[in-house]
């Protein structure tokens, strides 16, 4: 069975899909809309809560960091604007305190190792690795080499950079994510029949979906093709300023989302035929022979 530990709570084959409230950089640096959109998660029956961290002087290539760019706060440069809307101690220490009060869990995507060794301080269920970090194998074995749960995500990815991949971290305490790193994704280009593929390669890690779509009904088609997680991106309102908002959820969508999620894992039963007692009065009556 694939199933793997995230703190005291099991995900996998025979598990409550766990779902997961992509944060990400949608607070646009404002540690109140984090919290706004930690409690609307929680409301909304989310199991956890992801950020993004970097370390920008790591994470921002030379050539981009003087370019400018129009922001809520004014025309800056990119490496300014990337300190604008990255977190620090403080705001992760109240972003801890918040989700304990509110009884859901957080962790992050590590762009760069010392924010894997800056995210230890808070002792997380897992981590996240973005598919931008696939072929980053230092990476993703440091963050690894935590003891952690570790997700990877596949969008813009090969299969053999998967394969390379999976075959460098192991295959034990590791999940995957399938996904198309296009921000909206065309629904014709989600390919969700990926999920099954990386299920029958890979039988002993969990699948799941990271979805970037428009949408909440191709989340719930990969619940029932199989996802044993799902990460949806999530945002107090889709027109806020942000790459990310365009295809996030809002909370009332993410409601839905995780509602419908509950009564997809009900309905599909165990594959077993058998007769219902609420069948028992129908089969009596219209059974002629």
């Amino acid at each position: 069975m694939a199933e793997v530990k995230f703190g005291s709570t099991l995900a996998g084959d025979g598990h409550p899909v766990y779902v997961i409230a992509e944060i990400g950089i949608n607070h646009n640096g404002s540690l109140d809309v984090a919290k706004k959109l930690i409690e609307g998660a929680a409301n909304a029956g989310c199991d956890a809560v992801k950020f993004q961290k970097r370390t920008p002087e790591l994470c921002v290539p030379m050539d981009q960091r003087n370019i400018e760019r129009d922001t809520p706060w004014g025309r800056m440069t990119y490496m300014d604007y990337r300190y604008k809307v990255e977190f620090g101690f403080d705001e992760y220490s109240e972003i801890d305190r918040y989700c304990r009060e509110k009884g859901i869990a957080w962790f992050a995507s590590c762009w760069d190792e010392e924010a894997v060794d800056f995210m230890e301080q808070f002792n997380p269920p897992c981590y996240k690795a973005a598919s931008a970090s696939l072929t980053d194998l230092s990476l993703l074995k440091k963050t690894k080499d935590t003891g952690r749960a570790l997700i990877i995500s596949t969008g813009m990815s090969t299969m053999e950079e998967v394969d390379a991949a999976v075959n460098a971290l192991g295959r034990k305490n590791l999940l995957i994510a399938h996904t198309n790193s296009t921000y909206p994704c065309p629904v014709e280009e989600l390919n969700l029949r990926m999920i099954g593929t990386l299920k029958n390669l890979y039988p002993e890690v969990p699948i799941g979906y990271s979805g970037h779509e428009v949408g909440l009904a191709t989340t719930w088609a990969a619940v029932a093709l199989g996802a044993v997680f799902v990460e949806r991106h999530v945002t107090l309102d889709r027109a806020m300023w942000g790459s990310d908002q365009a295809a996030s959820v809002e909370i009332s969508g993410m409601s839905r989302l995780v509602s419908n999620i509950r009564d997809i894992e009900k309905a599909l039963g165990d594959g077993v035929k058998r007769v219902y007692d609420g069948e028992a009065a129908a089969r009596k009556k219209l059974r002629r022979v």
